[in-house]
């Protein structure tokens, strides 16, 4: 049984049950209820039912065997609740609460809208007598909870967006079938080089954590390191070239041709025809020219037929590299400041997984540079030949008819 069933549980319990119930029996019944839940009992049944901590922690007394006074008082007698002494207290709190969480930026407490102790401050400033544990109990019986953002929204999708998954899909299938190499290929995230902080935790003797920088800032000797990565996903292989110049077209295809010499020829010396799969967008992306132009250079150099699949727009996290090799790559270096390129690339290479992934990592000091524009003609040279289905985002493009 998870939480929320069992929360929804005792209140449909209790509900059924208090009509008939005197003050001692409804303790005695909490009690019981937060005896069987155990740790953080107590808690949960005083918010899910509005008795008070004490009143179930006296119950828990009487069931160990400690009985309290016989006394029941009549019905209607104790302390009011809050929200009937004070009848203004629940729209002065909603008054606080909503403007936040529809998203109005002139709340005057929208900054507070996390805060129980901030928001039990204010509505004391407005004369209510009303604690944090109030505020926050007030906030979940009107449905409120702490909520973090999630990362759903992904923008308009575009009609075609499953169709094309699946094309790309049987496109993968085909290649793996014949023999083919199929790569997955993107730029990761660019990271500071230094003694900077990295994300996670690892092992070290307690008490000596790695002393890093308390500021970000860029390191004008050591710069960025640009990581652009290719995973075969056939061979479960990837090649990063760590870059220190601009994250361009010609970057991004460098690194293929780097790959295909080092990791695929060797893998695949019968291969007539490469299939890229690649992000909509960036360096690689679909619109771009220079993307078109370099990928025609790799297929003269290489002899390949080099096909080309992109990804609708919005769903780069469906990219086979982001999880199967980058993520990993998170994972490996995590905790470790990234003093240097030569750290990166050896860090890089370092990475396995249990299902047996290889990585092969180097710097690649060439200089790339940015705005480079290709003419109509350089365009138009290009061997590109459209598929029928979506011929923007899936093309080949065959050697020239001059190599």
């Amino acid at each position: 049984m998870d939480h929320q069933e069992r929360a929804d549980g005792i209140r449909q319990r209790y509900d059924s049950l208090r009509p008939a119930l005197d003050e001692r029996q409804r303790r005695l019944w909490a009690a019981s209820e937060a005896n069987v839940i155990g740790y953080g009992g107590v808690t949960l049944v005083a918010r899910l039912t509005g008795i008070s901590r004490r009143a179930i922690h006296a119950g828990l007394g009487e069931l160990a065997g400690n009985p309290s006074p016989g006394r029941v008082r009549r019905p209607g007698a104790g302390r009011k609740p809050l929200t009937e002494s004070q009848p203004d207290l629940l729209a002065a709190l909603d008054m606080l609460v909503e403007p936040a969480s529809r998203g109005d930026p002139g709340s005057p407490l929208r900054w507070t809208c996390k805060s129980t102790r901030r928001l039990a401050e204010e509505l004391r400033g407005q004369g209510f007598r009303v604690s944090r544990r109030t505020v926050a109990d007030l906030l979940r019986a009107a449905g409120y909870s702490l909520q973090a953002n999630r990362k759903t929204a992904e923008g308009a999708q575009h009609p075609d967006r499953n169709a094309q998954f699946e094309y790309i899909a049987a496109r993968v299938k085909r290649h793996q079938r014949r023999g083919q190499p199929v790569v997955s290929v993107d730029t990761k995230k660019k990271e500071l080089v230094g003694d900077f902080k990295n994300g996670g935790a690892d092992w070290r003797p307690k008490g000596c954590p790695a002393r890093v920088q308390v500021h970000d800032f860029v390191d004008d000797e050591l710069g960025k390191a640009i990581p652009y990565g290719v995973y075969d996903l056939t061979a479960n292989a990837g090649w990063v070239s760590v870059g220190t110049d601009h994250d361009t077209a010609a970057f991004a295809t460098a690194t293929i041709g780097r790959w295909w010499r080092a990791m695929g020829r060797p893998v695949y010396p019968a291969a007539t025809e490469l299939l890229v799969t690649a992000d909509g967008g960036g360096s690689n992306g679909w619109r771009s020219r220079l993307w078109k132009v370099c990928l025609q250079r790799l297929a003269d150099a290489s002899g390949l037929v080099i096909r080309v699949c992109h990804f609708p727009p919005g769903t780069s996290k469906w990219n086979k590299i982001e999880h199967r090799l980058f993520g990993q790559i998170s994972i490996n270096w995590r905790g470790q400041p990234l003093v240097s390129l030569d750290v990166i690339v050896r860090l890089i290479g370092a990475t396995t997984t249990a299902t047996g992934l290889t990585v092969r990592a180097a710097i690649d000091r060439g200089k790339y540079p940015a705005g480079i524009k290709v003419s109509d003609d350089e365009l138009s040279a290009v061997n590109l030949v459209p598929d029928a289905f979506h011929g923007e985002w899936n093309y080949r493009i065959r050697p020239s008819r001059k190599s």
